[in-house]
């Protein structure tokens, strides 16, 4: 399963039973934007999926928020883990 990958990803030495952690959300919801995203290519006017698309985009990006200033080093490794922002040249 793609879930418990991605918990050994995160982390080898937390338990599995650390779902709740701020990186296996944004994981969850990360995948739940790709599936949404790909069902929306086909039904371009399933307006119930693009609001709860929406809804799931603002709570993802809370999250994010709140990790990047938490924990800088935390939020860039999940960043470049699940490839979502572009990088910034400087």
């Amino acid at each position: 399963m793609v879930k418990n990958s991605f918990i050994s990803l995160i982390s080898k030495e937390e338990k599995e039973e650390n779902r709740g952690s701020v990186e296996f959300q944004v994981f969850s919801f990360t995948n739940k934007i790709r599936r949404l995203t790909s069902h929306l290519e086909l039904h371009k006017k399933d307006f119930l999926s693009q609001r709860g698309l929406r809804k799931i985009l603002g709570k993802r990006q809370r999250l994010l928020t709140y990790l990047s200033n938490k924990n800088k080093m935390r939020y860039k490794k999940l960043i470049d883990q699940l490839g979502i922002r572009e990088p910034k040249n400087r």
